[in-house]
């Protein structure tokens, strides 16, 4: 699979999810009436390096702001990414 597949909700699971090259990364969420909770980030140890995590964070907060969610960052590496990218306007 190449490495521009896109970012999915799969909301039967509660999370989000990348597929490359056979595996997964995903990113675990609750999500309530007004906010989408980010929990858990998830690489597979081979993928890790390639910004697939990041790419997982974009594609919630893209998804969020689609549905007029707030996000709740619990998950430390998606607090992470949104310090180092205060360009979002989420804290």
């Amino acid at each position: 699979m190449p490495t521009d597949s896109s970012v999915i909700d799969n909301p039967q699971e509660n999370r989000f999810e990348l597929a490359v090259e056979g595996q997964t990364a995903v990113l675990n969420y609750e999500r309530t009436p007004k906010s989408l909770v980010l929990v858990h980030t998830e690489v597979p140890a081979s993928l890790r390096g390639r910004h697939l995590g990041d790419r997982l964070v974009e594609g919630a907060i893209e998804h969020a702001r689609g549905q007029g969610l707030r996000i709740v960052a619990v998950c430390p590496f998606v607090r992470t990414y949104l310090r180092k990218h205060p360009e979002h306007g989420i804290r």
